[in-house]
Protein backbone atom coordinates (compact mmCIF):
# COMPACT_ATOMS: atom_id res chain seq x y z
CA UNK A 1 0.00 0.00 0.00
CA UNK A 2 1.34 3.37 -0.67
CA UNK A 3 2.17 5.43 2.11
CA UNK A 4 0.26 9.04 2.56
CA UNK A 5 3.04 11.60 2.37
CA UNK A 6 0.88 13.92 4.23
CA UNK A 7 0.45 11.71 7.35
CA UNK A 8 4.19 11.62 7.98
CA UNK A 9 4.11 15.06 8.88
CA UNK A 10 0.83 15.29 10.37
CA UNK A 11 1.71 12.05 12.40
CA UNK A 12 4.98 13.50 13.35
CA UNK A 13 3.82 16.99 14.32
CA UNK A 14 2.00 14.93 17.13
CA UNK A 15 5.25 13.52 18.42
CA UNK A 16 7.59 15.88 17.75
CA UNK A 17 6.98 18.38 21.10
CA UNK A 18 7.68 15.29 23.34
CA UNK A 19 11.03 13.99 21.85
CA UNK A 20 14.34 15.76 23.22
CA UNK A 21 15.81 18.24 22.11
CA UNK A 22 18.64 16.96 19.53
CA UNK A 23 16.27 14.08 18.57
CA UNK A 24 13.41 16.73 17.89
CA UNK A 25 15.82 19.03 15.61
CA UNK A 26 17.18 16.13 13.32
CA UNK A 27 12.93 15.08 12.90
CA UNK A 28 12.31 18.69 11.92
CA UNK A 29 14.45 17.90 8.66
CA UNK A 30 14.33 14.39 8.76
CA UNK A 31 10.63 14.26 8.75
CA UNK A 32 9.99 16.61 5.59
CA UNK A 33 12.86 15.25 3.86
CA UNK A 34 10.73 11.61 4.23
CA UNK A 35 7.53 13.42 2.78
CA UNK A 36 9.24 14.70 -0.31
CA UNK A 37 10.41 10.77 -0.74
CA UNK A 38 6.86 9.54 -0.32
CA UNK A 39 5.80 12.62 -2.74
CA UNK A 40 7.48 10.85 -5.43
CA UNK A 41 6.37 7.46 -4.85
CA UNK A 42 2.60 8.15 -5.76
CA UNK A 43 1.69 7.01 -8.95
CA UNK A 44 -0.51 9.11 -11.41
CA UNK A 45 -4.22 8.37 -10.75
CA UNK A 46 -6.26 7.36 -7.49
CA UNK A 47 -4.13 5.59 -4.86
CA UNK A 48 -6.51 5.15 -1.72
CA UNK A 49 -9.57 4.98 -2.12
CA UNK A 50 -12.63 4.42 0.92
CA UNK A 51 -16.37 4.49 1.07
CA UNK A 52 -18.03 6.80 3.29
CA UNK A 53 -22.33 6.47 3.67
CA UNK A 54 -22.62 6.59 -0.39
CA UNK A 55 -19.38 8.29 -1.29
CA UNK A 56 -16.35 7.59 -3.09
CA UNK A 57 -13.35 9.30 -1.48
CA UNK A 58 -9.80 9.11 -2.63
CA UNK A 59 -7.84 10.69 0.05
CA UNK A 60 -4.67 10.14 -2.26
CA UNK A 61 -4.57 10.77 -5.78
CA UNK A 62 -1.74 11.67 -7.64
CA UNK A 63 -0.62 13.71 -11.08
CA UNK A 64 1.50 16.62 -12.20
CA UNK A 65 0.40 19.06 -10.50
CA UNK A 66 -0.13 17.79 -7.20
CA UNK A 67 3.71 16.52 -7.18
CA UNK A 68 4.64 20.05 -8.30
CA UNK A 69 2.86 21.53 -5.24
CA UNK A 70 4.25 18.86 -2.88
CA UNK A 71 7.41 18.75 -3.85
CA UNK A 72 7.70 22.25 -2.96
CA UNK A 73 5.67 21.79 0.44
CA UNK A 74 8.09 19.63 1.59
CA UNK A 75 11.39 21.73 0.38
CA UNK A 76 9.83 24.35 2.45
CA UNK A 77 9.03 22.83 5.48
CA UNK A 78 12.27 21.06 5.27
CA UNK A 79 13.98 24.22 5.03
CA UNK A 80 11.67 26.52 7.16
CA UNK A 81 12.31 23.73 9.65
CA UNK A 82 16.45 24.59 9.54
CA UNK A 83 15.44 28.15 10.02
CA UNK A 84 13.39 27.32 12.70
CA UNK A 85 16.35 24.88 14.96
CA UNK A 86 16.86 28.07 17.54
CA UNK A 87 13.20 28.25 17.78
CA UNK A 88 12.36 27.74 21.64
CA UNK A 89 8.81 26.85 21.36
CA UNK A 90 8.04 23.10 21.61
CA UNK A 91 4.94 24.02 20.06
CA UNK A 92 5.69 26.59 16.90
CA UNK A 93 7.53 24.05 14.85
CA UNK A 94 5.51 20.69 15.50
CA UNK A 95 2.34 23.35 14.46
CA UNK A 96 3.96 24.07 11.41
CA UNK A 97 4.86 20.96 10.33
CA UNK A 98 1.16 19.81 10.97
CA UNK A 99 0.21 22.79 8.90
CA UNK A 100 2.64 21.89 6.04
CA UNK A 101 1.13 18.07 6.08
CA UNK A 102 -2.63 19.47 6.06
CA UNK A 103 -1.80 21.65 3.08
CA UNK A 104 0.38 18.28 1.24
CA UNK A 105 -3.12 16.54 2.60
CA UNK A 106 -5.28 19.30 0.20
CA UNK A 107 -2.84 18.90 -2.89
CA UNK A 108 -3.42 14.99 -3.08
CA UNK A 109 -7.07 15.22 -2.28
CA UNK A 110 -8.92 13.63 -5.29
CA UNK A 111 -12.45 14.72 -3.31
CA UNK A 112 -13.98 17.58 -1.95
CA UNK A 113 -14.60 16.14 1.09
CA UNK A 114 -11.20 15.31 2.19
CA UNK A 115 -10.00 18.92 0.50
CA UNK A 116 -12.49 20.27 3.36
CA UNK A 117 -11.32 18.40 6.12
CA UNK A 118 -7.36 18.75 5.54
CA UNK A 119 -8.42 22.29 4.94
CA UNK A 120 -9.43 22.94 8.47
CA UNK A 121 -6.80 20.85 9.74
CA UNK A 122 -4.32 23.62 7.72
CA UNK A 123 -6.25 26.17 9.55
CA UNK A 124 -5.56 24.81 12.74
CA UNK A 125 -1.97 24.26 12.27
CA UNK A 126 -1.55 27.89 10.77
CA UNK A 127 -3.52 29.64 14.20
CA UNK A 128 -1.12 27.73 16.24
CA UNK A 129 1.33 28.93 14.60
CA UNK A 130 0.72 32.53 15.07
CA UNK A 131 -0.56 32.04 18.94
CA UNK A 132 3.03 29.84 19.59
CA UNK A 133 4.64 33.32 19.63
CA UNK A 134 3.93 33.83 23.51
CA UNK A 135 2.72 37.18 23.22
CA UNK A 136 -0.80 39.08 23.81
CA UNK A 137 -0.83 40.68 20.33
CA UNK A 138 -0.17 37.18 18.70
CA UNK A 139 -2.73 35.49 20.88
CA UNK A 140 -5.76 38.41 19.53
CA UNK A 141 -4.01 38.25 16.13
CA UNK A 142 -4.65 34.78 16.12
CA UNK A 143 -8.13 34.75 17.16
CA UNK A 144 -9.30 36.89 14.50
CA UNK A 145 -7.16 34.99 12.06
CA UNK A 146 -8.90 32.02 13.36
CA UNK A 147 -12.46 33.32 12.90
CA UNK A 148 -12.00 34.74 9.12
CA UNK A 149 -10.50 30.81 8.68
CA UNK A 150 -14.08 29.73 9.87
CA UNK A 151 -16.30 31.60 8.15
CA UNK A 152 -13.90 30.73 4.60
CA UNK A 153 -14.41 27.28 5.64
CA UNK A 154 -18.28 27.65 6.52
CA UNK A 155 -18.66 28.76 3.20
CA UNK A 156 -16.55 26.31 1.72
CA UNK A 157 -18.35 23.56 3.47
CA UNK A 158 -21.76 25.23 2.66
CA UNK A 159 -20.80 25.35 -0.96
CA UNK A 160 -19.39 21.66 -0.71
CA UNK A 161 -22.61 20.46 0.74
CA UNK A 162 -24.49 22.18 -2.04
CA UNK A 163 -22.84 20.91 -4.93
CA UNK A 164 -22.93 17.39 -3.75
CA UNK A 165 -26.70 17.70 -3.41
CA UNK A 166 -26.95 18.88 -6.92
CA UNK A 167 -24.55 16.48 -8.90
CA UNK A 168 -24.17 13.34 -6.62
CA UNK A 169 -20.79 13.67 -6.57
CA UNK A 170 -18.22 14.25 -4.42
CA UNK A 171 -14.99 14.40 -6.91
CA UNK A 172 -12.62 17.14 -7.06
CA UNK A 173 -12.61 18.08 -10.87
CA UNK A 174 -13.12 21.13 -12.65
CA UNK A 175 -15.76 23.30 -12.36
CA UNK A 176 -17.47 26.29 -13.64
CA UNK A 177 -19.16 28.76 -11.21
CA UNK A 178 -22.85 28.51 -12.44
CA UNK A 179 -24.70 27.13 -9.48
CA UNK A 180 -24.87 29.18 -6.18
CA UNK A 181 -22.92 26.23 -4.67
CA UNK A 182 -19.76 26.50 -7.05
CA UNK A 183 -19.91 30.39 -6.63
CA UNK A 184 -19.41 29.32 -2.53
CA UNK A 185 -16.97 27.29 -2.96
CA UNK A 186 -14.94 30.27 -5.26
CA UNK A 187 -15.51 32.26 -2.33
CA UNK A 188 -14.42 30.26 0.20
CA UNK A 189 -11.48 29.39 -1.61
CA UNK A 190 -10.58 33.37 -2.33
CA UNK A 191 -10.80 34.01 1.47
CA UNK A 192 -7.54 31.72 1.85
CA UNK A 193 -6.13 33.51 -1.46
CA UNK A 194 -5.96 36.66 0.37
CA UNK A 195 -8.58 38.09 -2.06
CA UNK A 196 -10.30 41.50 -0.89
CA UNK A 197 -11.78 42.58 0.77
CA UNK A 198 -11.69 39.90 3.03
CA UNK A 199 -7.33 39.83 2.75
CA UNK A 200 -6.83 42.34 5.79
CA UNK A 201 -5.98 39.08 7.62
CA UNK A 202 -3.23 37.82 6.09
CA UNK A 203 -1.01 41.18 7.07
CA UNK A 204 -3.04 41.69 10.07
CA UNK A 205 -1.68 37.69 11.50
CA UNK A 206 1.54 37.02 9.78
CA UNK A 207 3.17 39.55 10.80
CA UNK A 208 2.34 38.59 15.03
CA UNK A 209 3.53 35.34 14.44
CA UNK A 210 7.48 35.01 15.81
CA UNK A 211 10.92 35.82 13.77
CA UNK A 212 10.83 31.99 12.25
CA UNK A 213 6.62 31.57 12.80
CA UNK A 214 6.17 33.91 9.54
CA UNK A 215 7.97 32.08 7.17
CA UNK A 216 6.26 28.70 7.01
CA UNK A 217 2.86 31.07 7.33
CA UNK A 218 3.97 32.45 4.18
CA UNK A 219 4.33 29.32 2.28
CA UNK A 220 1.07 27.22 2.72
CA UNK A 221 -2.20 28.38 2.99
CA UNK A 222 -2.68 31.34 0.50
CA UNK A 223 -0.74 28.66 -2.67
CA UNK A 224 -2.93 25.93 -1.32
CA UNK A 225 -5.63 28.24 -2.41
CA UNK A 226 -3.81 28.57 -5.52
CA UNK A 227 -3.56 25.32 -5.77
CA UNK A 228 -7.51 24.39 -5.28
CA UNK A 229 -7.91 27.40 -8.00
CA UNK A 230 -5.67 25.65 -10.50
CA UNK A 231 -7.40 22.53 -10.18
CA UNK A 232 -11.05 23.26 -9.62
CA UNK A 233 -11.42 26.60 -11.55
CA UNK A 234 -9.31 27.06 -14.25
CA UNK A 235 -10.24 29.63 -16.97
CA UNK A 236 -12.64 31.64 -15.13
CA UNK A 237 -12.43 34.95 -16.53
CA UNK A 238 -13.57 36.69 -13.04
CA UNK A 239 -10.40 35.60 -11.61
CA UNK A 240 -8.51 37.60 -14.04
CA UNK A 241 -10.11 41.06 -12.93
CA UNK A 242 -9.98 39.42 -9.29
CA UNK A 243 -5.91 38.85 -9.65
CA UNK A 244 -5.42 42.32 -11.21
CA UNK A 245 -6.85 44.05 -8.11
CA UNK A 246 -5.06 42.16 -5.71
CA UNK A 247 -2.01 42.69 -7.77
CA UNK A 248 -1.95 46.86 -7.59
CA UNK A 249 -4.05 46.50 -3.85
CA UNK A 250 -0.69 44.83 -2.57
CA UNK A 251 1.63 47.44 -4.33
CA UNK A 252 -0.59 50.20 -2.75
CA UNK A 253 -0.37 49.09 0.70
CA UNK A 254 2.76 47.41 0.82
CA UNK A 255 4.21 50.93 -0.25
CA UNK A 256 1.82 52.54 2.71
CA UNK A 257 4.17 50.21 5.14
CA UNK A 258 6.91 51.10 7.71
CA UNK A 259 6.50 47.84 9.40
CA UNK A 260 9.09 45.45 7.34
CA UNK A 261 7.26 42.16 7.88
CA UNK A 262 3.94 43.70 7.06
CA UNK A 263 5.36 45.49 3.76
CA UNK A 264 6.31 41.22 2.71
CA UNK A 265 2.78 40.53 3.73
CA UNK A 266 0.94 42.74 1.58
CA UNK A 267 3.80 41.66 -1.33
CA UNK A 268 2.11 37.92 -0.63
CA UNK A 269 -1.48 39.44 -1.73
CA UNK A 270 0.12 41.25 -4.41
CA UNK A 271 1.92 37.88 -5.79
CA UNK A 272 -1.00 35.65 -5.83
CA UNK A 273 -2.15 38.37 -7.33
CA UNK A 274 -0.24 37.28 -10.50
CA UNK A 275 -1.05 33.50 -10.08
CA UNK A 276 -4.58 34.32 -9.94
CA UNK A 277 -4.60 36.66 -13.18
CA UNK A 278 -3.03 33.48 -14.52
CA UNK A 279 -5.31 30.69 -13.10
CA UNK A 280 -8.26 33.42 -15.14
CA UNK A 281 -6.79 33.45 -18.53
CA UNK A 282 -6.73 29.48 -18.15
CA UNK A 283 -4.53 28.55 -20.95
CA UNK A 284 -1.94 26.32 -20.93
CA UNK A 285 0.55 28.42 -20.78
CA UNK A 286 -1.16 30.79 -17.81
CA UNK A 287 -2.11 28.10 -15.74
CA UNK A 288 1.44 26.43 -16.09
CA UNK A 289 3.17 30.14 -15.24
CA UNK A 290 0.56 29.93 -12.06
CA UNK A 291 1.94 27.05 -11.01
CA UNK A 292 5.24 28.24 -11.91
CA UNK A 293 5.32 31.11 -10.20
CA UNK A 294 3.63 29.43 -6.92
CA UNK A 295 6.82 27.16 -6.68
CA UNK A 296 8.95 30.06 -7.48
CA UNK A 297 7.15 32.61 -4.82
CA UNK A 298 7.30 29.92 -2.07
CA UNK A 299 10.76 30.43 -2.38
CA UNK A 300 11.97 33.44 -2.70
CA UNK A 301 9.19 34.98 -0.37
CA UNK A 302 10.23 32.60 2.47
CA UNK A 303 13.97 33.90 1.56
CA UNK A 304 12.76 37.03 2.07
CA UNK A 305 10.88 36.64 5.35
CA UNK A 306 13.96 34.93 6.59
CA UNK A 307 16.06 37.89 6.12
CA UNK A 308 13.59 40.14 8.05
CA UNK A 309 13.12 37.20 10.56
CA UNK A 310 16.94 37.39 11.10
CA UNK A 311 16.89 41.17 11.46
CA UNK A 312 13.82 40.77 14.07
CA UNK A 313 15.94 38.05 15.76
CA UNK A 314 18.81 39.95 16.47
CA UNK A 315 17.32 43.83 16.89
CA UNK A 316 14.09 42.82 18.01
CA UNK A 317 12.53 45.66 15.38
CA UNK A 318 10.06 45.66 12.51
CA UNK A 319 10.06 49.28 11.76
CA UNK A 320 11.90 50.35 8.79
CA UNK A 321 12.56 53.74 10.98
CA UNK A 322 14.36 51.76 13.40
CA UNK A 323 16.30 50.08 10.99
CA UNK A 324 19.04 50.99 8.71
CA UNK A 325 22.93 50.67 7.85
CA UNK A 326 22.52 46.77 9.07
CA UNK A 327 24.70 45.31 5.74
CA UNK A 328 27.80 46.29 7.59
CA UNK A 329 27.64 43.78 10.54
CA UNK A 330 24.82 41.40 8.87
CA UNK A 331 26.05 40.94 5.42
CA UNK A 332 25.66 36.94 4.52
CA UNK A 333 21.66 38.46 5.81
CA UNK A 334 21.54 41.63 3.73
CA UNK A 335 22.64 39.55 0.46
CA UNK A 336 20.36 36.68 0.99
CA UNK A 337 17.70 39.27 1.34
CA UNK A 338 18.63 41.44 -1.88
CA UNK A 339 18.67 38.04 -3.79
CA UNK A 340 14.87 37.64 -2.70
CA UNK A 341 14.56 41.50 -3.77
CA UNK A 342 15.17 40.56 -6.79
CA UNK A 343 13.77 37.58 -7.45
CA UNK A 344 10.31 38.58 -6.01
CA UNK A 345 11.00 42.44 -9.02
CA UNK A 346 11.51 38.60 -11.99
CA UNK A 347 14.99 40.08 -12.19
CA UNK A 348 16.22 38.35 -15.32
CA UNK A 349 18.45 35.54 -14.14
CA UNK A 350 16.24 34.62 -11.58
CA UNK A 351 13.45 32.43 -10.39
CA UNK A 352 10.73 35.36 -10.33
CA UNK A 353 11.67 36.05 -13.79
CA UNK A 354 11.50 32.26 -15.42
CA UNK A 355 7.54 32.11 -13.82
CA UNK A 356 5.80 35.57 -13.53
CA UNK A 357 7.10 36.23 -17.68
CA UNK A 358 4.93 32.95 -18.67
CA UNK A 359 1.73 34.79 -17.29
CA UNK A 360 2.42 37.85 -19.32
CA UNK A 361 3.17 36.15 -21.78
CA UNK A 362 0.06 34.20 -21.63
CA UNK A 363 -1.96 37.52 -21.59
CA UNK A 364 -0.23 38.52 -24.70
CA UNK A 365 -0.84 35.31 -26.53
CA UNK A 366 -4.80 35.86 -25.23
CA UNK A 367 -4.80 39.36 -26.98
CA UNK A 368 -5.51 40.58 -23.43
CA UNK A 369 -3.81 44.46 -23.69
CA UNK A 370 -4.82 45.76 -20.69
CA UNK A 371 -4.23 42.75 -18.81
CA UNK A 372 -0.87 42.61 -20.34
CA UNK A 373 0.05 46.66 -19.47
CA UNK A 374 -1.20 46.15 -16.02
CA UNK A 375 1.15 43.36 -15.32
CA UNK A 376 4.21 45.27 -17.17
CA UNK A 377 3.05 47.93 -14.72
CA UNK A 378 2.44 45.91 -11.83
CA UNK A 379 6.13 44.60 -12.26
CA UNK A 380 7.45 47.98 -11.92
CA UNK A 381 5.62 48.90 -8.82
CA UNK A 382 7.02 45.17 -7.09
CA UNK A 383 10.53 46.41 -7.50
CA UNK A 384 9.49 50.02 -5.93
CA UNK A 385 7.94 48.02 -2.74
CA UNK A 386 9.59 44.98 -2.50
CA UNK A 387 12.50 44.93 -4.43
CA UNK A 388 14.31 48.28 -3.64
CA UNK A 389 12.08 49.73 -0.42
CA UNK A 390 12.61 46.54 1.56
CA UNK A 391 16.74 45.92 1.35
CA UNK A 392 16.87 49.40 1.35
CA UNK A 393 15.32 50.96 4.31
CA UNK A 394 16.70 47.84 6.07
CA UNK A 395 20.30 47.20 5.08
CA UNK A 396 21.17 50.45 3.75
CA UNK A 397 19.72 53.96 4.28
CA UNK A 398 20.78 56.02 7.43
CA UNK A 399 22.83 54.54 10.16
CA UNK A 400 20.86 53.10 13.06
CA UNK A 401 23.50 52.64 15.07
CA UNK A 402 22.89 49.19 15.47
CA UNK A 403 25.72 46.21 14.76
CA UNK A 404 24.23 42.51 15.66
CA UNK A 405 25.80 39.75 14.04
CA UNK A 406 24.35 37.72 11.37
CA UNK A 407 22.14 34.58 12.77
CA UNK A 408 23.59 31.23 13.79
CA UNK A 409 24.68 29.44 11.01
CA UNK A 410 21.32 27.30 10.52
CA UNK A 411 19.51 30.18 10.14
CA UNK A 412 22.33 31.18 7.67
CA UNK A 413 22.19 27.61 5.90
CA UNK A 414 18.67 27.68 5.42
CA UNK A 415 18.97 31.43 3.38
CA UNK A 416 22.01 30.29 1.60
CA UNK A 417 19.99 27.14 0.26
CA UNK A 418 16.97 29.30 -0.73
CA UNK A 419 19.21 32.09 -2.53
CA UNK A 420 20.79 29.21 -4.25
CA UNK A 421 17.53 28.15 -5.64
CA UNK A 422 16.04 31.66 -6.61
CA UNK A 423 19.63 31.59 -8.56
CA UNK A 424 19.64 27.96 -9.82
CA UNK A 425 16.29 28.03 -11.02
CA UNK A 426 16.36 31.49 -12.73
CA UNK A 427 19.63 30.02 -14.54
CA UNK A 428 18.73 27.01 -15.12
CA UNK A 429 14.63 26.73 -15.70
CA UNK A 430 14.12 23.43 -16.91
CA UNK A 431 14.21 21.46 -13.88
CA UNK A 432 11.01 23.72 -13.25
CA UNK A 433 9.33 23.53 -16.38
CA UNK A 434 9.33 19.90 -16.67
CA UNK A 435 7.63 19.50 -13.26
CA UNK A 436 4.74 21.97 -14.83
CA UNK A 437 1.26 20.55 -15.31
CA UNK A 438 1.51 20.76 -19.41
CA UNK A 439 3.97 20.65 -21.96
CA UNK A 440 6.37 23.50 -21.95
CA UNK A 441 7.00 25.44 -24.88
CA UNK A 442 8.57 29.20 -24.06
CA UNK A 443 12.17 30.91 -23.87
CA UNK A 444 12.15 32.92 -21.33
CA UNK A 445 15.47 34.61 -22.07
CA UNK A 446 14.63 36.37 -25.72
CA UNK A 447 16.29 39.61 -26.22
CA UNK A 448 13.32 41.82 -26.16
CA UNK A 449 11.93 40.12 -23.10
CA UNK A 450 14.91 40.26 -21.17
CA UNK A 451 15.69 44.34 -21.95
CA UNK A 452 12.26 45.23 -21.54
CA UNK A 453 12.01 43.68 -18.15
CA UNK A 454 15.65 45.74 -17.54
CA UNK A 455 14.30 48.88 -18.64
CA UNK A 456 11.05 48.37 -16.36
CA UNK A 457 13.06 47.71 -13.43
CA UNK A 458 15.58 50.31 -14.24
CA UNK A 459 12.61 53.30 -14.88
CA UNK A 460 11.55 51.61 -11.42
CA UNK A 461 14.77 52.23 -9.48
CA UNK A 462 15.18 55.42 -11.15
CA UNK A 463 11.40 56.59 -9.52
CA UNK A 464 12.42 55.33 -5.92
CA UNK A 465 15.12 57.38 -5.65
CA UNK A 466 13.54 60.69 -7.13
CA UNK A 467 10.67 59.95 -4.59
CA UNK A 468 12.50 59.13 -1.93
CA UNK A 469 11.66 61.24 0.62
CA UNK A 470 8.07 61.17 -0.33
CA UNK A 471 8.66 56.76 0.33
CA UNK A 472 10.16 57.15 3.75
CA UNK A 473 7.59 56.13 6.12
CA UNK A 474 6.75 57.51 9.61
CA UNK A 475 4.92 55.74 12.80
CA UNK A 476 1.47 55.93 10.85
CA UNK A 477 -1.61 53.46 10.66
CA UNK A 478 -2.35 52.27 7.05
CA UNK A 479 -6.16 51.34 7.45
CA UNK A 480 -7.35 48.00 5.49
CA UNK A 481 -10.72 46.67 4.85
CA UNK A 482 -10.09 45.11 8.58
CA UNK A 483 -11.14 48.59 10.23
CA UNK A 484 -15.38 48.22 8.95
CA UNK A 485 -15.41 45.09 11.19
CA UNK A 486 -12.98 45.68 13.87
CA UNK A 487 -13.14 49.27 14.47
CA UNK A 488 -16.40 50.46 12.60
CA UNK A 489 -18.89 47.85 13.21
CA UNK A 490 -17.70 47.62 17.20
CA UNK A 491 -18.17 51.77 17.19
CA UNK A 492 -21.58 51.09 14.94
CA UNK A 493 -22.94 48.37 17.65
CA UNK A 494 -21.81 50.71 20.75
CA UNK A 495 -24.20 53.69 19.01
CA UNK A 496 -26.88 50.97 17.99
CA UNK A 497 -27.07 49.15 21.11
CA UNK A 498 -28.87 51.64 23.47
CA UNK A 499 -31.06 52.62 20.55
CA UNK A 500 -32.32 48.69 19.99
CA UNK A 501 -32.34 48.37 23.50
CA UNK A 502 -34.75 51.11 24.32
CA UNK A 503 -36.61 49.98 21.37
CA UNK A 504 -36.67 46.99 22.57
CA UNK A 505 -37.95 48.01 25.99
CA UNK A 506 -41.02 49.98 24.39
CA UNK A 507 -41.65 47.27 22.42
CA UNK A 508 -41.46 44.75 26.05
CA UNK A 509 -43.92 47.60 27.67
CA UNK A 510 -46.29 48.24 24.62
CA UNK A 511 -46.92 44.07 24.48
CA UNK A 512 -47.47 44.29 28.33
CA UNK A 513 -50.00 47.20 27.97
CA UNK A 514 -51.54 45.24 25.21
CA UNK A 515 -51.35 42.11 26.88
CA UNK A 516 -53.28 43.89 29.63
CA UNK A 517 -56.42 45.37 27.76
CA UNK A 518 -56.83 42.03 26.28
CA UNK A 519 -57.09 40.51 29.58
CA UNK A 520 -59.63 43.36 30.61
CA UNK A 521 -61.88 42.75 27.56
CA UNK A 522 -61.62 39.00 27.97
CA UNK A 523 -62.50 39.27 31.67
CA UNK A 524 -65.16 41.52 30.56
CA UNK A 525 -67.00 39.19 28.11
CA UNK A 526 -65.77 35.58 29.93
CA UNK A 527 -65.54 36.28 33.44
CA UNK A 528 -67.77 35.13 36.19
CA UNK A 529 -69.82 38.58 35.30
CA UNK A 530 -69.93 38.43 31.42
CA UNK A 531 -72.17 38.27 29.00
CA UNK A 532 -70.33 34.75 27.14
CA UNK A 533 -69.90 33.30 30.95
CA UNK A 534 -73.72 33.57 31.70
CA UNK A 535 -75.88 29.89 31.52
CA UNK A 536 -78.93 30.14 29.21
CA UNK A 537 -81.93 28.23 29.97
CA UNK A 538 -82.47 25.21 27.41
CA UNK A 539 -85.71 26.68 26.19
CA UNK A 540 -83.62 29.83 24.97
CA UNK A 541 -81.03 28.19 23.44
CA UNK A 542 -83.64 25.96 21.20
CA UNK A 543 -85.54 28.94 20.43
CA UNK A 544 -82.47 30.96 19.03
CA UNK A 545 -81.17 28.12 16.93
CA UNK A 546 -84.83 27.75 15.61
CA UNK A 547 -84.71 31.56 14.62
CA UNK A 548 -81.36 30.99 13.48
CA UNK A 549 -82.07 28.12 10.67
CA UNK A 550 -85.07 30.03 9.74
CA UNK A 551 -83.36 33.48 8.81
CA UNK A 552 -80.51 31.11 6.73
CA UNK A 553 -83.64 29.50 5.06
CA UNK A 554 -85.17 33.08 4.08
CA UNK A 555 -81.94 34.40 2.80
CA UNK A 556 -81.45 31.01 0.92
CA UNK A 557 -84.46 30.63 -0.69
CA UNK A 558 -84.12 34.56 -1.60
CA UNK A 559 -80.68 35.01 -2.80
Amino acid sequence: MILHPALILVLGALVLPWLPRAARQAAVIGLPLATLWAVWQVPDGAAWQLHFLDYTLTPLAGDRLTRLFATIFSLMAAVGGLFALKQESRLEVPAAMFYAGSAIGVAFAGDLITVFIFWELMAIGSTLVIWSAGNRTAYTASMRYMAIHLLGGVVLMAGIAGHVAATGSVAFVPMAPESWAQWLILAGVLINAGAPPLSAWLPDAYPEASWSGTVFLSAFTTKTAVYVLLRGFPGTELLIWVGMFMIFYGIVYALLENDMRRILAYSIVNQVGFMVVGIGIGTEMALNGAAAHAFAHIIYKALLLMSAGAVLYRTGRRKCTDLGGLFQSMPVTAVCGIVGALAISSFPWTSGFVSKSMISQAAGDQHLTFVWLGLAAASAGVFLHAGIKFPWFVFFQKDSGLRPADPPASMQAAMLVFAALCIGLGLFPAPLYALLPFAVDYEPYSGAHVVTQLQLLLFSGLAFFVMLESLKRTLTISLDFDWFYRVFARRLSEILTPLFTGLIAALERSAGALANRGGDVLRRHHGPLGALARTWPTGSMALWVTIMLLAWLVLYYLF
